[in-house]
């Protein structure tokens, strides 16, 4: 069966109007006559979005009973058994009520998907996994409703739902989103124009790149190799001299011009050295352009121009920076520079910066070395040098009336043999010496156009002739390959330093390494595999490029990596000069491989490490803390189980109040132990309802004195959306804490407030307070601020508090109290923001 089509409307923000876009498209799919059905919607009593339900058959939901109370849910069920064309489910990033069928929304969604039903579905950017810790610093609150990424990449069709944050603000006054006693407020705080722009920013920014993933495949899959500047990519050519460090910056000012834009920095390692990079120079220019928010690349290429156009063109470049040329003036008669080749070769969708810098026209730091791996254009000149030009010498010096003697003949047919080495190598030289002898002998030496040699000296002055010509000749190529030799070498150095500098210092993931193993030697995709033993099968511990290789031997090039572990790349079959670097890399895979497991059993170790020091801590606490109480309750009960001493019942209702009070102690802290231990597994599954703050607060207060609290919760305050239970617990662990350490004639105010989207929760004390670096400590299992008696309990109040905060994504926080004293801030979730 085909899976089913997937789309999402992302909303920049609540309000903006996915779930209306949704209904509107469902509308438009049941005039062309598709099967649609409402599988789960929330309307949130918005009447332009319920309106919008009229005339589209809605799935009953689903009955579930949690903790006495009743809760629906979407009926996974009874949408796969009516089985419709298309399926609406609203509020991808729900979590669903313990005892569903699945624990996310998102997973019904994928069973109806697999099942070949189409599905839209809504969801804002703010309740991305990815971009949590971002919306937190932007609003300050805390999504605990998330989807992965992942998720919603897979999407067939992704379609953004924007509004400016001046029309979404309109909205709101006008009462189209929240109800009007919490307009004001949430206009002062979530909705706020900062906060609604920065947030339109990240869904932008975050379906441009998911287009910019589109259109890759496209042109991909269609070998399109076209630039289209579908945004600002500038790719800044750094030959690691200290221009690049100009370069740099001044790709970054081009880069913010115009919104999205990107710099990506190269450097091309020549095999044939015609460049000099600074090995102080390169690491200070890549840090230069990741702290720029750019990307560092490190190619090899035999030609630089080419190579560095082809990396342009490969990743949809849009401009490329180069600096003007350091070479002199007269270094020009060796061809144009890297820069006016660049420049003439791009074409008309690709733009070219040639920047003057202070370094333009000084020279190089170290002499041009020539290669031996000579282009073919080289090497046809070098024939040319060593056929064509004996014999248009001989033309010459035959139709000249200038009689120069043997001996300056020789040295001019031996300036063309030492040409044809320098052009051509060493096979076009060889002929040149042997065809420039026999010249000689023919034209030259007596008896002329004859092969004899009248004069034996002759003879001597031919044979020293071809002996220095093939001399000089195997010199000079002898020469050429040493220089390429060492230039190749210095080139791979660069790159083991480089890789081996970031693997050390942990900056490289395995994903990284091997995609700059598969950008340096150009290949389509690199894998890493490995296996048990030798008949167990190949698995693959990471990947990049498209349909990487799952058998060393389906690969074009593969690597062994110790007895179980083997590179695969595909793409290209590379010559054996290359296996060398090749092998580091794939050392340094493994390595990297094995430190990310390591650091995984470190992780793993480290909960150990904690879970011992709770335990530890623990069995300190049932040492002292447990048996004091216990040790109250045994004192009275044999106080009053004594024959001899006759207890009036005045004394007899004292020590049953002993035994009660001890017993409630022993009570309270097994039960924050107990809490403790299920938020130290992860166990705590919140019920989140809908509730009034004055049915849960006045309820915490039972374990103090009536008279040493005062409440004061209005009755205006929206309902929040938690779990009963857990509230309670946390407020009163608060209220307990703040009442020991108050001063006793002093009551502790526990008052609450709306703010915005969520409702805070503020127990004031006046007590002696604590410092700014304690705050956060006194949250810690097992603390207890100052010198606290150790009978005052196991120190876990205020952990479990947070913990329990937390599980229903609020927040629990310390302030100071104006004028003394310490205030714990609950924050909650209003009812409204679910």
């Amino acid at each position: 069966m085909a899976r089913g089509k997937f789309r999402i409307y992302l909303g920049a923000a609540p309000g903006v109007g996915k779930t209306y876009a949704m209904l509107s498209e469902a509308h438009r799919r049941v005039e062309r006559g598709t099967d649609c059905v409402v599988a789960f919607l929330e309307h949130h009593n918005r009447p332009r979005t319920e309106v919008m339900l009229h005339g589209l058959e809605q799935i009953p939901r689903k009955e579930l009973e949690y903790r006495g109370s009743v809760f629906t849910e979407m009926d996974v069920d009874a949408v796969l058994a009516r089985h419709p064309q298309l399926a609406l489910v609203d509020e991808l990033a729900h979590t669903n009520i313990p005892g569903s069928r699945n624990a996310k929304r998102w997973q019904d969604v994928e069973e109806l998907l697999a099942a070949g039903i189409d599905v839209v579905s809504t969801v804002n950017i703010q309740h991305l996994e990815s971009l949590g810790d971002t919306v937190e610093s932007i609003t300050g609150v805390r999504q605990q409703e998330t989807v992965p990424d992942e998720v919603v990449r897979r999407a067939d069709q992704i379609e953004l739902v924007d509004m400016s944050p001046q029309a979404l603000r309109r909205r709101m006054a006008h009462g189209n989103i929240y109800k009007a006693d919490k307009v004001d407020a949430a206009l002062s705080n979530y909705f706020r124009p900062g906060n609604l722009t920065a947030l339109r920013e990240l869904a932008l920014l975050w379906v441009a790149d998911r287009v910019d993933a589109y259109l890759t495949e496209y042109r991909s899959e269609h070998r399109v190799s076209k630039i289209w500047g579908s945004r600002e990519r500038i790719v800044v050519g750094l030959t690691g001299g200290p221009e690049g460090r100009t370069l740099i910056r001044r790709a970054a000012r081009l880069a913010e011009k115009g919104a999205g834009g990107e710099v990506l920095a190269v450097y091309i390692a020549r095999s044939d050295g015609l460049t000099n990079a600074s090995p102080k120079e390169l690491p200070v220019q890549r840090t230069l352009v990741e702290d720029l928010g750019g990307t560092f690349h490190h190619v090899i290429g035999d030609d630089v121009s080419s190579a560095l156009l082809d990396f342009a063109r490969g990743v949809n470049a849009t401009q490329i920076v180069l600096g003007v040329s350091r070479r002199r003036g007269w270094q020009y008669v060796f061809g144009p520079g890297v820069g006016a080749t660049v420049a003439r070769e791009s074409g008309p969708d690709l733009d070219v910066h040639l920047i003057t810098h202070d370094e333009a026209g000084k020279g190089r730091g170290l002499p041009v070395a020539r290669g031996a791996r000579l282009g073919r254009v080289r090497i046809i000149w070098g024939w040319l040098a060593g056929m064509a030009g004996p014999a248009l010498l001989t033309l010459l010096l035959t139709n000249v009336d200038a009689d120069l003697g043997l001996a300056n003949d020789m040295l001019l047919f031996l300036t063309l043999t030492v040409a044809a080495a320098l052009l051509g190598g060493l096979l076009p030289a060889l002929a040149s010496a042997a065809f420039g002898s026999f010249l000689l002998n023919y034209y030259f030496t007596l008896p002329l156009h004859r092969l004899t040699i009248a004069d034996p000296k002759n003879i001597v002055a031919l044979v020293v002739f071809f002996a220095v010509a093939v001399s000089v000749a195997s010199v000079v190529d002898l020469a050429a390959r040493r220089t390429h030799q060492a230039a190749r070498l210095r080139a791979e150095s660069e790159i083991l330093s480089f890789l081996a500098g970031s693997v050390l210092r942990g900056e490289t993931s395995l994903e990284a390494l091997l995609e700059r193993m598969r950008e340096t030697f150009g290949m389509e995709s690199v894998a890493l595999l490995e296996r048990q033993s030798d008949v167990t099968p190949w698995i693959c511990a990471g990947s990049v490029g498209p349909q990487p290789c799952q058998y060393p031997e389906d690969a074009d090039v593969d690597m062994p990596v110790g007895d179980h572990m083997a590179l695969a790349l595909s793409g290209r079959v590379l010559p054996a000069s290359d296996r060398r670097i090749l092998a580091a890399f794939a050392a340094q895979a493994a390595v990297v491989l094995d430190r990310q497991r390591l650091q995984s059993e470190a992780d793993q170790a480290k909960e150990l490490a904690e879970g011992n020091r709770i335990r530890t801590a623990l069995l300190a606490a049932v040492s002292h803390d447990l048996r004091t109480p216990l040790a109250g309750i045994k004192a009275a009960v044999s106080s009053l189980r004594s024959d001899d001493v006759a207890w009036s019942e005045e004394d007899q209702a004292e020590l049953l109040k002993a035994i009660e009070e001890g017993a409630d102690r022993l009570d309270h802290l097994v039960g924050n132990l107990l809490d403790m231990s299920r938020l130290q597994t992860g166990t705590v599954a919140p019920l989140i309802r809908e509730i009034d703050l004055d049915e849960v607060v006045p309820m915490a207060l039972g374990g103090v004195p009536e008279d040493s609290v005062e409440l004061d919760i209005p009755e205006t305050l929206p309902m929040v959306a938690v779990d009963p239970g857990l509230l309670e617990r946390s407020v009163a662990n608060l209220v307990e804490n703040a009442v020991k350490y108050s001063p006793a004639d002093e009551r502790v105010l526990v008052a609450a407030s709306a703010m915005a989207d969520r409702v805070e929760v503020r127990v004031v004390d006046r007590g002696p307070g604590i410092p700014d670096e304690a705050k956060d400590r006194i949250f810690e299992p097992f603390q207890r601020y100052g010198d606290a008696p150790r009978g005052a309990g196991v120190g876990l109040g205020l952990a479990v508090a947070r913990g329990f905060a937390e599980a229903m994504g609020g927040t629990l926080n310390a302030e100071d109290t104006p004028g003394g004293g310490l205030t714990m801030v609950l924050t909650v979730p209003a009812a409204s923001d679910r």
